[in-house]
């Protein structure tokens, strides 16, 4: 299951460069991300359950003001014990790669702070998003 969302560049985005800063591309991802868990755990989980582990972005395109939006996207491509990875873009609306990105979220017992193993419904649900189709 792929997500998307379209996201308009806003004024507050840019940097004084006049480009849409480095960190802003975190969270244009993390607003899909946060979409693409709830679509995908439906009533199998929380969203509040889950922690971002890690971010790895590659920056490919400078993105400003003149671009108008943008559309991010996200997509399983891996599930662990207790973790999932989600591959994720930034693309201009002509379809240009302006960012890819990789994000590890963790499933997190909310009473101990820690880790904790996927459960069995959320696991079921994140591989029906796995599934192609």
């Amino acid at each position: 299951m792929v997500h998307e969302k379209r996201i308009e560049i806003r004024w507050r985005d840019l940097d004084a460069y006049r480009h849409v800063n480095n960190a802003v591309y975190a969270t244009y991802l993390e607003e899909c991300r946060d979409e693409w868990m709830e679509v995908a755990l439906g009533d199998a989980g929380d969203l509040w359950d889950f922690v971002l582990a890690r971010v790895a972005i590659d920056f490919r395109e400078e993105l400003t003001q003149e671009d108008d939006a943008v559309v991010v996207s996200a997509r399983l491509s891996r599930i662990g014990r207790s973790s999932l990875t989600l591959r994720e873009e930034i693309r201009k609306l002509d379809g240009t790669l302006a960012a890819e990105a990789e994000s590890v979220l963790v499933a997190r017992d909310p009473k101990i702070g820690r880790s904790r193993p996927l459960s069995d419904s959320e696991r079921a649900a994140l591989e029906a998003a796995l599934a192609p189709g």
